[in-house]
């Protein structure tokens, strides 16, 4: 947020959510600058259909209040969600709840409309991440904050994301179900945070598609460059959506009349039934959402 090249250059970028930032981003001594650069900037800048999100300063500190209030009266219309960091309990997402709620009572916003991210980044977090993803009918997603996270239980690690030496297995696998489980417990996305080596091409995809594997929604980009990787693993390959496309016509149609209403039927070596439609549901949906196209076609088997 206290780098207008950087909210510039933002806009352009081929991201589904963007988020401008007043907390690790910004010094102390221009947090208070930035609020009104990320004002101007949700404004007068032209974010197309991207999710527009501000994460502010988390509650232990005494910047958080006043980051709303100034962020969310001066471009509420045309702000989605405000991020909350290092949120360690389900009083800290209400205490947000509620600080919105009257903001948007005293604008005369549409009173709701602007949601909450929480982003769980200590072991405390962690603990309470079912309380928390219950908090708040704004709450829309739950995020992974790893750097936070690793210093708060001591991992032996300085590479943010990357497997401690020592250690055999995923060091991260408990931590991401975690989070993963409470979300989904709760209609709610889940966000891997960020790899911090930026110029790591490699690393940057192999912790992406650990996320991507288990269930996640997507995992942030901290540079340009790891747009197009992010956006790439957490797609469906065109195989995978053309397959989930022809699973849901042959679905609708063997449960139709003229497909016999059945229950369950075979798509060439495949068995399907109500199970596999929602799981192609959500292949499908990914697909939909990237603007993928279908490059098959289902054929109603001849009688």
């Amino acid at each position: 947020g206290s780098n207008p090249r950087f909210l510039e250059k933002a806009q352009g970028l081929p991201a589904d959510q963007v988020f401008l930032d007043l907390e690790d981003a910004c010094a102390p001594l221009v947090k208070e600058s930035a609020r009104h650069n990320i004002v101007d900037a949700l404004n007068n800048g032209d974010w197309g259909k991207k999710t527009k999100v501000v994460r502010v300063n988390d509650w232990t500190t005494h910047w958080t209040y006043r980051d709303v209030i100034t962020v969310v009266e001066g471009a509420g219309p045309n702000l989605d969600c405000i991020m909350l960091p290092k949120v360690q309990d389900a009083e800290q997402v209400k205490a947000l709840d509620l600080l919105l709620t009257q903001i948007e009572k005293t604008m005369g916003f549409e009173v709701g409309k602007i949601g909450i991210e929480a982003q769980i980044e200590n072991a405390k977090g962690l603990i309470n991440v079912d309380a928390i993803a219950t908090a708040s009918p704004r709450l829309e997603t739950i995020i992974f904050g790893p750097a936070d996270f690793m210093a708060s239980i001591n991992m032996k690690s300085l590479v943010v994301g990357e497997q401690p030496p020592g250690y055999d297995a995923d060091a991260y696998h408990y931590i991401l179900m975690r989070i993963l489980m409470a979300a989904r417990a709760n209609d709610l996305q889940a966000i891997d945070g960020p790899y911090l080596q930026i110029r790591n091409a490699d690393g940057y995809k192999a912790v992406a598609r650990r996320a991507a594997a288990l269930g996640f929604d997507g995992k942030w980009v901290l540079h340009p460059d790891q747009v197009a990787a992010a956006n790439e693993i957490f797609s469906p390959s065109q195989e995978d959506y053309d397959h989930a496309e022809l699973i849901l016509d042959a679905y609708d149609w063997c449960t139709s009349e003229a497909g016999g209403a059945k229950g369950s039927a075979m798509l060439g070596d495949e068995m399907i039934d109500e199970a596999s439609r929602k799981m192609a549901l959500v292949i499908s949906g990914k697909g939909r959402a990237a603007g993928m196209e279908r490059t098959s076609k289902f054929e109603p088997p001849q009688s």
